[in-house]
């Protein structure tokens, strides 16, 4: 296992799609994700197992703050460090921006990102009632100050 970090481009829309598809009951399409590697507010970056594309993180930044808009990683390849290493480098990246704070929603029911954000600085400030499609709260989570994360 080789893993790197790259910018996504509209030309991997397809092979983010089939990370998607993987990961989500209710997938984006390849189109969204054409238009968001078109879109100059965002950014998403690609985890790769040599070529194979197996995860990605995309984040707006707008004025000096960074919106989470979703994470994935293909089944095989998690628990394994790579959404760690991910989140790092697109904090790295949003900082880089003159991002000054992050923030994200996530399942109550995914303990596991929950405790991945936490362990990266992230702090739950609250819940959006009914938001995903099947009727799950999300948990919004915010790092208020990316100048002191690593």
């Amino acid at each position: 296992m080789q893993i790197n970090f790259r910018k996504m481009t509209p030309e991997d829309a397809s092979a983010v799609e089939v990370v998607e598809k993987s990961c989500f009951d209710m997938p984006w399409s390849r189109q969204s994700f054409w238009q968001e590697a078109s879109n100059d507010k965002a950014y998403y970056l690609l985890a790769l197992d040599g070529e194979r594309v197996i995860g990605y993180v995309g984040v707006w930044i707008l004025f000096d703050e960074a919106q989470i808009t979703n994470v994935a990683i293909t089944p095989e390849y998690q628990n394994k460090g790579i959404g760690r290493l991910m989140m790092k480098e697109i904090i790295k990246i949003s900082q880089e921006r003159k991002a000054n704070a992050m923030t994200l929603e996530v399942r109550p029911s995914n303990k596991g990102a929950i405790h991945l954000y936490e362990s990266l600085g992230f702090k739950s400030v609250g819940r959006r009632r009914g938001y995903y499609e099947d009727g799950e709260d999300a948990e919004i989570m915010w790092i208020t100050d990316l100048t002191n994360i690593k």
